[in-house]
């Protein structure tokens, strides 16, 4: 084990655990600010989630959606990044512990900002992560490239008619935008990017399904847009299932529930699964420290301030933090972080008095197909090409770094004006003992266990 470095004369220390949307605001807000900033985070990148099915679909790289952490800070210098995982935070003592491989590291801290955002939920089932992935990190978002890819290259290969439609065969479980997004690029890949690419099969043969146990897709999104969403969809061919929950997942398939209580099985070889988030574990933690209530999803409940109950110098921000029914979208992560740090930055004037978060929403969105998406912001709603520029242009914003941005414009004009999906590279480490390269030890090498919508 090791210990931090001692505190500067007169420098308050501010630790900030994750380095996703609200934590890598709340550092950058506090740059300039008299104070030293630890932020600790397991993986070394801040990652652009909302647009990991992209990378999974070919259409963007790794490197365009989670630019390297150190590189987005390396001219504060007041901050310092240190990789591990926050696996321990004593509030008594204020300290955070961290783990990297082998090596504990602790590091006291004046304030925290807590931002270790959320992680997939199979909401019980967590043996289903084996056959079904969720689309949370880098990790899963290459393994599911290797599974819809790898899917096309076994269809080719494969003989037996049944077992070739399963190989075709792709189910997204949960229909919120994640769902809805990867359903209409899987559509979009094999019937423009693959076609020509195979002699034995058709790409465009491919069978795309959508579930969730709502009554309709998109349900956080004004009914009209749900409504015209499943229209685009169907234009694609993508057959939708709602009312619909999955309750069982295999290798080669899944079983599904209807409304009526009615089960039935569905051979696929691929499955994805966007149907639920929960909070970190480091949320049962606090609340058993600091006596605060957790919400169904295992958010903390905060103040109004975003500060934990009894702790005033500790935010929950983000996903992990429950308040006022909040959604876990980024805009709320980044408006939650910046104004934990605008706090600490009151507070350093002299000014505690605490200030109540107030959220703007934004609005939401979500790309259904090349020049069409849908969107709402109050009374505002759109869709069609309309939405799709809205969508390109929000997203380019978000997207930390100049280079990320050429890189992803780049890339979107070769993969929505033309039909090349350049990022198709898959290897055996990204797939799955059974996976979609097979079973066979000459092909596959590695395996390991693994938003929105209803799930079982």
């Amino acid at each position: 084990m090791s210990v931090s470095r001692p505190k500067p004369a007169g420098l308050h220390r501010v630790v900030v655990a994750g380095a996703g949307f609200g934590g890598l605001f709340a550092t950058k807000r506090l740059r300039g600010a008299p104070v030293e900033v630890t932020l600790i985070d397991r993986t070394t990148h801040h990652l652009f989630q909302p647009l990991l099915y992209q990378v999974a679909t070919g259409i963007l790289s790794e490197g365009d959606v989670a630019p390297a952490t150190r590189d987005v800070l390396r001219h504060q210098h007041n901050a310092r990044v240190m990789v591990g995982e926050v696996v321990d935070v004593d509030l008594d003592a204020r300290t955070v512990t961290s783990l990297a491989l082998d090596r504990e590291t602790v590091v006291p801290y004046d304030t925290l900002i807590v931002a270790t955002g959320s992680a997939q939920s199979y909401f019980g089932h967590d043996e289903f992560a084996l056959h079904a992935p969720g689309l949370k990190t880098i990790d899963d978002a290459l393994e599911v490239r290797g599974r819809i890819f790898g899917a096309f290259e076994l269809a080719e290969i494969e003989p037996d008619p049944e077992r070739q439609a399963a190989w075709l065969t792709f189910a997204l479980i949960g229909a919120g935008p994640t769902g809805v997004e990867m359903a209409g690029q899987i559509a979009e890949l094999s019937q423009g990017a693959l076609r020509g690419c195979f002699r034995e099969i058709d790409p465009a043969d491919a069978r795309i399904l959508l579930l969730d146990g709502a009554p309709r897709i998109l349900p956080t999104f004004d009914e009209r847009l749900s409504t015209r969403a499943a229209e685009q969809l169907r234009r694609l061919g993508v057959e939708i299932e709602v009312g619909a929950m999955v309750v069982g997942v295999e290798e080669d398939g899944i079983e599904v529930q209807g409304a009526d209580g009615e089960r039935w099985r569905i051979p696929a070889m691929t499955k994805v699964w966007s149907a639920g988030v929960q909070a970190t574990e480091l949320s049962k933690l606090l609340a058993e420290q600091s006596g605060a209530q957790l919400t169904r999803r295992g958010q903390v409940e905060v103040e109004p301030d975003c500060t934990l109950p009894g702790h005033p110098e500790v935010f929950v921000v983000g996903d992990l933090m429950g308040l006022d029914g909040l959604p876990g979208l980024a805009e709320v992560a980044i408006q939650t972080g910046l104004h934990a740090a605008s706090q600490v930055r009151r507070r350093l004037d002299g000014d505690a008095t605490p200030r109540r978060f107030r959220y703007v929403d934004m609005g939401s969105l979500a790309a259904i197909s090349r020049y069409y998406a849908v969107g709402e912001r109050g009374a505002v709603r759109l869709w069609g090409f309309p939405a799709w520029i809205v969508w390109l242009i929000v997203h380019l914003a978000f997207l930390t770094g100049f280079k990320n941005r050429v890189a992803a414009l780049f890339n979107w004009v070769t993969s929505f004006f033309g039909r090349s999906r350049y990022e198709r590279t898959i290897t055996r480490r990204q797939v799955l003992a059974r996976g979609a390269l097979g079973a066979s030890d000459s092909l596959v090498t590695d395996s390991r266990p693994g938003e929105e919508g209803a799930g079982p």
